[in-house]
């Protein structure tokens, strides 16, 4: 089974060596790039389950296909069909143990931190789904003076608390509009908290961020609510 990171097993999520690939692909933002792309795919064996526009620039946007693919043996003749498309480039291509749905899986996130009982449930909650839904390394929640929950492996707190400091003093990192491409954060104004999420060698892009900012939103009110109902 894969784990709540997304790795794949040995011998592939399938079971029968098929294995399952997320690629990012750079597209001029003009009609028809996206369907010789996804002819492009479809020429070397891969089945398309899922296309997600990640971010849109000016007139280029990036575009992530969830593709199964025979074997891994494949992948780097996937990267050059996919590049032969004019205008077009692969920024990644990651295997995963499942496909992430970010519409479903931010739903679902919201609802669990809804139903949590207790604020230190709640902490973990947080930082268990963020890892979870962005196929993080990582994810971490900073309170004032210490880290409230952590999973997976992240830096240690005295660098967990630098990052954090850094990245607060930008505005377009507080407003989710940019930020280092491996590490993301969000705050939780109402509790002087902030949330980090980190994936080594994998961007968060515009859409992702903006993701883990409605989280953060939800996460401090929920916060909020369980602290009124504790109190006498």
């Amino acid at each position: 089974m894969p784990d709540p990171a997304g790795t794949p097993p040995p011998d592939g999520p399938t079971g029968d060596g098929r294995v399952h690939v997320l690629i990012r692909v750079w597209l001029p933002d003009r009609p028809g790039a996206l369907g010789l792309v996804a002819s492009r795919i479809g020429a070397v064996g891969g089945d398309i389950v899922g296309v997600d526009v990640v971010e849109r620039g000016d007139r280029v946007a990036v575009d992530e296909f969830a593709v199964i693919v025979p074997d891994d043996g494949r992948l780097d003749l996937l990267v050059r069909e996919v590049e032969q498309v004019d205008g077009a480039s692969v920024e990644e291509v990651r295997q995963v143990g499942i496909f992430p749905d970010p519409r479903l899986d931010a739903l679902e996130s919201a609802a669990s931190l809804c139903e949590t009982a207790s604020v230190p449930d709640l902490w973990d909650r947080l930082v268990h789904h963020v890892q979870r839904e962005f196929l993080a390394d990582w994810g971490a929640l900073l309170g004032p003076a210490d880290v409230l929950a952590a999973t997976g492996a992240p830096p240690d707190p005295a660098n967990l608390r630098a990052l954090a400091a850094g990245l607060a003093a930008s505005p377009l990192v507080s407003d989710g509009v940019a930020g280092p491409e491996d590490l993301a954060m969000a705050r939780l104004p109402t509790h002087d908290a902030v949330v980090l999420v980190g994936r080594h060698g994998h961007v968060f892009r515009r859409r992702e961020r903006a993701q883990l900012l409605m989280l953060a939103r939800v996460a401090d009110r929920t916060w909020s609510l369980l602290a009124d109902a504790a109190s006498p």
